[in-house]
């Protein structure tokens, strides 16, 4: 019985830090939307490295890399996902996903 309710504990736990990342995802979303309408383009980066991180994280990469990091070291590799996404993020920034490759984050770049 203890068990049972330290685990359910944990999960209303777990559970109210969701809610509080879903308010913060709001909070952000409004505020990166306030630094286009703004012209704040240091305010805009900094939430959208943010959101870039957070998708990498949640797709499974190291949670400091960027998605555009991990797709630039993955398209030099030759993989399809990664060359696919990185043509689209070209077409809004040349380049961008071999200018986004952090080589001390995330999995090493090969030799």
């Amino acid at each position: 019985m203890v068990t049972l309710i330290r685990v359910i504990s944990h999960r209303l736990s777990m559970l109210a830090v969701w809610m509080l990342c879903q308010i913060a995802a709001v909070i952000a979303s409004l505020w990166m939307l306030l630094a286009i309408v703004t012209g704040s383009r240091r305010a805009w980066t900094l939430l959208a490295v943010a959101h870039d991180q957070l998708a990498n994280a949640a797709f499974g990469g190291h949670e400091d890399e960027t998605l555009s990091s991990r797709a630039g070291k993955a398209a030099r590799e030759g993989k399809r996902w990664a060359c696919v996404f990185c043509r689209l993020l070209d077409r809004l920034d040349p380049n961008h996903c071999e200018k986004a490759i952090e080589p001390d984050e995330g999995k090493p770049l090969r030799s």
